[in-house]
C-alpha cells in the first residue's frame, strides 16, 4: 500500500486524535466521585472497570492487582505477553504501550532487574499511563514519547519486543519492522497481536481514515504484512492464532459506521478479510 508523506502524516494526526481522546475519557472517568455514598454498597451501573478487549484477551488472574484505569482502556486486539516467555532481567519494549495494561504484566515477568519501556506518540496516552504506574506502584517501567517508525534507542538494546494491534495503525509498516530489527539484541523476539485483511479491503474502507484509527483500513494482506517482516530482517516468523472478524463484528466498528452512512458498502464482502493474527518473530543470534 503505498501513501505519501501528506497521506501519513493525515493518518498521523487521525490516530494521535482518536487515542488522545480515548485516554482524556479515561483519565476523566477516572477522577469523578463514586456514585456510591459513603457506607453504602451499590452497583454503579454497568461500569466494571473491565474493557470488552481486556475481559476477552487476559484472564482474571492477570488483571485482578491492576487498576479499573489500566483495564477500562485496554485497546488491543490480544496479549502479545502471553506468548513470550519473558524471563527476569529483561528488557522488554512495547510498540505503542497506550494506557500501560501490557507493560504492567510485563513489568511483573522480568521483576525488579528487568526493565520494560513504553513507546508512545499520543501526549494524553503517556500521561494516563504515568499516571497508572503511579497507582499500580510499578518502577521498573518506563513510559516514553516517540513514534514507532523511529524508535528513540540505541542499537540491540532489548530483547523482547511486544505490540498490540499498533503496527496496522502505520503509515509505514516496513521501517516500523526495520526499526524493531534494528534495537532488537541478536537472538531477540518480537512478540505481535495485529489486524491483517485477505485478499484485499473494499476502495473505500481503505480511504477512510476514522477506519484506519480504528485498526481496519490500515491493516495489510497477511502475506504482505509477513513479508516486510522477513524483508526487515527476521529469520523466523510464526503464526500462532488467526480470529477472523464477522461482518457484524466489523460493522460495529465506529469508522465503518460512518462509512455506511455515507456510501453504500457491503458488509457481506468482508466476511473472512479481516483477522487478529498472534506472531512471534526472531533476530538472528548472529
Amino acid at each position: 500500500m503505498s501513501v505519501d508523506q501528506n497521506q501519513k502524516d493525515r493518518i498521523t494526526q487521525a490516530v494521535r486524535s482518536r487515542y488522545g481522546g480515548l485516554a482524556e475519557q479515561s483519565m476523566e472517568k477516572s477522577q469523578r466521585v463514586s456514585c456510591c455514598g459513603g457506607g453504602q454498597s451499590c452497583s454503579c451501573g454497568s461500569d466494571s472497570g473491565l474493557s470488552e478487549e481486556a475481559a476477552e484477551f487476559y484472564n482474571s488472574a492477570e488483571l485482578e492487582e491492576l487498576s479499573k484505569s489500566v483495564t477500562d482502556i485496554s485497546l488491543g486486539c490480544g496479549n502479545p505477553t502471553t506468548i513470550g516467555d519473558l524471563k527476569p532481567g529483561q528488557t522488554v519494549l512495547d510498540l505503542g504501550s497506550g494506557g500501560g495494561i501490557d507493560c504492567f504484566l510485563a513489568a511483573k515477568k522480568v521483576g525488579p532487574t528487568g526493565q520494560v519501556i513504553g513507546l508512545d506518540m499520543t501526549p494524553k496516552m503517556l500521561d494516563l499511563a504515568r499516571a497508572n504506574a503511579k497507582k499500580q506502584g510499578v518502577k521498573n517501567v518506563d513510559f516514553r514519547y516517540g513514534y514507532i517508525e523511529d524508535i528513540p534507542l540505541p542499537d540491540a538494546s532489548v530483547d523482547v519486543i511486544i505490540s498490540n494491534c499498533v503496527i496496522n495503525l502505520s503509515a509505514d509498516k516496513a521501517t516500523v519492522f526495520s526499526e524493531a530489527h534494528r534495537v532488537l539484541r541478536p537472538g531477540g523476539v518480537l512478540n505481535v497481536s495485529d489486524i491483517v485483511t485477505y485478499s484485499g479491503l473494499p476502495q473505500q474502507l481503505v480511504e477512510q481514515l476514522s477506519a484506519w484509527a480504528s485498526c481496519i483500513s490500515g491493516a495489510l494482506d497477511e502475506e504482505e504484512y509477513l513479508g516486510l517482516m522477513r524483508t526487515a530482517g527476521f529469520s523466523r516468523i510464526e503464526v500462532l492464532e488467526r480470529k477472523y472478524y464477522s461482518p457484524d463484528l466489523i460493522s460495529a466498528d465506529e469508522g465503518v459506521q460512518a462509512l455506511l452512512e455515507e456510501s453504500k458498502l457491503d458488509l457481506s464482502k468482508l466476511d473472512k478479510k479481516i483477522a487478529s493474527i498472534t506472531l512471534r518473530a526472531y533476530k538472528d543470534k548472529f
